[in-house]
């Protein structure tokens, strides 16, 4: 039977008054900048020129310059070659008017001497370690640090053995090529990087002694967890401290938080990404030096994601003189697997990629990407700092003082098992009780009591059920992972 219009008018009224709930790219939009026809552009580092150029090398061994990268579409980008026939170089770096190359072998430099827009001039920079062409066998490099330093991070060979000299460290090599071992126990990382002082930072892959991926802080003498490349202390001469003791190899295993006291020079990943539930192979490590221009997370770390296509946002920091901190989801939806990421000072991401060697959720086999933020600001939680007794968090929006309750939160806890094994589970649950003590007056914080509190431990929340106090919207993503190697004192 056909209803009078009278009927349906109201009904199609209330529908179209329904908000739809918010989506990411109402925040941040992701521009593909299309590579020239025919090439593969697998990107693994991006530079940014000071002419205004953006540089990006390619698991191809190619290095290419874009013109018009930060206003493309408007004004299409121009791709020149800059250099070719390198060997999977995964670093790039600016300093003096030279671009340096971390490649799997050394550290290039390379200039364009005679202005023709292609490097005629390539010079070895540092060569000392090695490499045996094993697929495996990666060298990241980071932009230079302060006093003038590429750090390096060298995957082991097969991600399970050091058959090649310094496999499994990381090195800092200076700027006129000396080389200086620094940390040992990586097994294979995805990329190194700074946060917003300064301190360094790689990423590196579940597997044997990882039980999940992670964010590793390289302190300059550390320990990393992983023991097959510290048979080449021999050759460092001090530089790295002396050899740790390795972890016990017992069928069952052991914890992280329990090798520490055994093992002074272990340092603790400071944030784990859980394994399938945020990605699976994290890469590369950009600060927000922005000033605001990037949306409101100055100061924080943006960490790239090659399988799951996605970029995440890292809240860190330093307790008892240990790095920890939460890890939030930021944004999906890229074309291939990121792995080189770079952030310009005045708010343009950058992000390269390929799903050579392990698929990627984005479908395509390489990418070159811009992320702009819109200027609207996102409900979300801003940062989650740890407490004695449970975590403070604060918002980018006021919260609804009347959704700031007990039943809006939900938190579990777990670790993983220290092994030679492949990864781990998830092991040694524990459901706190999360208790809210308090709200401020502006909305824009409130703290958790969380009972009990595990030190060592992820501790996943969830927050369904906050709202904003203007419009009553929910948090763009409610989820947080935070990693508690330390409770403050």
């Amino acid at each position: 039977m056909k209803l009078p219009f009278l009927f349906l008018f109201p009904v199609f009224f209330t529908l179209s008054l329904r908000a739809d709930p918010p989506k990411e790219s109402d925040y941040y939009t992701i521009t593909p900048i299309p590579a020239p026809a025919g090439e593969v552009i697998e990107g693994g580092g991006i530079e940014l020129i000071p002419d205004g150029r953006v540089a990006v090398c390619t698991r191809r061994g190619q290095v290419w310059m874009i013109e018009n990268a930060f206003g493309h579409p408007d004004k299409p980008a121009k791709w020149t070659l800059f250099a070719e026939y390198l060997h999977e170089p995964l670093g790039l770096a600016w300093r003096d008017g030279w671009l340096y190359v971390v490649q799997r072998p050394e550290v290039t430099r390379l200039r364009d001497e005679d202005g023709d827009g292609r490097a005629d001039l390539f010079e070895t920079v540092s060569d000392g370690w090695g490499v045996n062409g094993d697929y495996h066998e990666y060298a990241f490099g980071s932009q230079f640090d302060k006093e003038g330093n590429l750090w390096c991070a060298l995957c082991l060979t097969g991600s399970f053995t050091a058959q090649s000299l310094y496999r499994g460290w990381v090195l800092r090599i200076s700027h006129d090529g000396k080389l200086l071992p620094t940390a040992s126990g990586v097994r294979s990382p995805g990329g190194v990087g700074f946060n917003a002082v300064g301190d360094v930072f790689y990423t590196d892959n579940q597997g044997a002694w990882n039980g999940s991926s992670s964010l590793k802080w390289i302190k300059p003498g550390s320990f990393q967890g992983n023991p097959n490349g510290n048979v080449y202390f021999p050759f460092a001469e001090g530089a790295a401290g002396k050899r740790p003791i390795d972890p016990p190899y017992t069928e069952e295993g052991s914890r992280m938080v329990k090798e520490r006291a055994n093992i002074p020079e272990l340092v603790p990943p400071a944030v784990i990404l859980p394994h399938a539930k945020v990605g699976n192979s994290p890469t590369g490590i950009v600060p927000d030096m922005s000033g605001g221009k990037f949306g409101p997370f100055a100061g924080q770390v943006f960490v790239g994601e090659q399988t799951h296509s996605k970029i995440h946002r890292i809240f860190l920091e330093k307790v008892n003189g240990l790095y920890q901190g939460a890890m939030f989801p930021f944004l999906e939806g890229f074309q291939s697997g990121n792995i080189g990421l770079r952030l310009s000072d005045d708010g343009a991401l950058f992000t390269s990629g390929s799903n050579r060697g392990w698929g990627a959720r984005g479908g395509m086999p390489y990418n070159f990407e811009r992320v702009n933020w819109t200027g609207k600001v996102p409900f979300e939680i801003h940062e989650m700092r740890a407490l004695p007794d449970g975590f403070e968090l604060t918002f980018t929006q006021p919260v609804d003082k009347a959704t700031a309750v007990d039943a809006s939160f939900k938190m579990t806890a777990y670790t993983y098992i220290y092994q030679k094994a492949y990864g781990s589970p998830e092991v040694d649950q524990v459901t706190p009780q999360v208790t809210v003590t308090s709200t401020s007056d502006d909305g824009l914080s409130l703290q958790l009591k969380v009972e009990p509190l595990t030190k060592g431990h992820v501790h996943e929340l969830h927050a369904e059920g906050l709202r904003t106090s203007a419009g009553g919207v929910g948090l763009l993503h409610p989820e947080a992972y935070y990693t508690l190697n330390e409770v403050p004192k």
